[in-house]
């Protein structure tokens, strides 16, 4: 398996003869002769030019502040209740099966919501508009359902299910219900994948042909906590949101096929593989998933998304310290980019919901469309299961 490798552009800003005219290369009998240049792929700096501005910002509701129902204070919870405290929206009440977990969220971020003693009651309550559901998969399952049919608009934590046919029957019941049902895909409001999902959508690279996304973090944590148990933590539990990327940025083309496979390091601390890669083939398109998470040293994450009209770069030491450049026929420019994933990523998952709502419409995030996210990751699993390209809808469950 062959991964291509893209030269960094840390530090400065060239493309390839992008922004400076070339020299006319020579010609031999009628035939063009390619410059050294060419051969020894030589970068020209191209001219700085403004940024576009696009609204990659989280949008706020105009008016609705409506009251939501948290179930589940484990440690990620912290980064919803920030990101809602700062947004200055209303949380009334927690659930936890541990309670004291649901009252130091409670106490730190909404002094004044309750703390109920079942997810039951919590649903049971007239006061609640909105239900935030941040459990792990399996007990999810029929809280949502439960939600829904209490008439409660959801927002589910991610992975969004363990079954496509299960979520889909929670889609069907929540449309029949005329509630939203949204998955808490929040790294799509990271300021770089914001930026390059609003860049796609106003044309500025063209049609996408390639998406290349690579993570190198350290991801040992993991080790001796519930996350240790989950059988594939990192191209699943964690690749969910890159595997939602490749299918935003790719947003009108279903992939085909994917072949994806996992390994274990000799210094990795956790049980469940620490690297993954997926490639994928899209009609008229490619796309490369790399995962290390045993990188102790030297941490990056970076993003090339390659369009007929541009590209678009993305990269940093980690996920909330991101640079963009995005590359045209006329230049290059570097947008100046003031929010960071953790925590308004969060706040632009709860937030686009409540605007969907109150403008009655289905949100980004709607429950439907990660599911086309959460197949393309099943089939994923399944090729590094088998070692084969798997076809894209043909695995419909995780592997068990």
């Amino acid at each position: 398996m062959v991964q291509a490798a893209v030269a960094s552009t840390a530090g400065n800003h060239y493309s390839l003869h992008q922004g400076t005219p070339r020299v006319a290369a020579g010609t031999r009998k009628g035939r063009t002769v390619p410059e050294k240049d060419d051969y020894a792929i030589v970068a020209r700096k191209g001219r700085r030019v403004r940024a576009p501005r696009l609204a990659y910002k989280p949008l706020r509701p105009k008016k609705w502040r409506p009251r939501i129902g948290v179930i589940g204070c484990g440690g990620i919870i912290e980064s919803h209740l920030e990101a809602y405290r700062r947004a200055r929206y209303r949380v009334v009440a927690l659930a936890d099966l541990d309670r004291s977990r649901a009252e130091a969220a409670r106490d730190r971020f909404f002094p004044r919501a309750a703390v109920e003693r079942s997810s039951e009651t919590l649903l049971a309550r007239n006061d609640i508009d909105i239900v935030d559901i941040a459990t792990h998969p399996k007990p999810r399952l029929a809280l949502v359902e439960q939600a829904v049919r209490c008439g409660k608009h959801v927002l589910s934590q991610k992975p969004f299910v363990e079954d496509l046919e299960a979520g889909k029957r929670l889609v069907r019941l929540a449309r029949r219900r005329n509630v939203a049902l949204a998955v808490n895909q929040n790294g799509r409001w990271a300021p770089h994948v914001a930026y390059a999902r609003k860049a796609i959508e106003a044309g500025l690279l063209g049609d996408v042909t390639s998406v290349d996304l690579a993570v190198h973090w350290d991801h040992n944590w993991c080790a001796g906590t519930p996350f240790d148990r989950i059988r594939h933590l990192v191209l699943y539990d964690f690749g969910i949101h890159w595997f939602d990327m490749v299918h935003c940025y790719f947003k009108s083309r279903k992939p085909k096929r994917v072949y994806a496979t996992v390994a274990r390091t000799p210094s990795q601390r956790t049980r469940p593989p620490l690297m993954a890669q997926a490639l994928i083939e899209l009609a008229r398109g490619q796309a490369s998933i790399v995962l290390r998470a045993d990188t102790r040293y030297g941490m990056q994450d970076r993003t090339v998304i390659v369009g007929t009209k541009g590209t678009l770069v993305a990269e940093g030491p980690d996920l909330n310290h991101q640079s963009v450049t995005l590359y045209t026929e006329a230049g290059y420019a570097v947008p100046k980019l003031t929010t960071r994933w953790f925590d308004d990523g969060f706040d632009g998952s709860m937030s686009e919901l409540i605007g969907a709502i109150e403008d009655r419409r289905r949100p980004e995030h709607d429950a439907g469309d990660n599911l086309q996210s959460l197949a393309l990751c099943f089939s994923a699993l399944a090729s590094a299961e088998t070692g084969v390209p798997v076809k894209v809808g043909s695995v419909t469950r995780l592997p068990s």
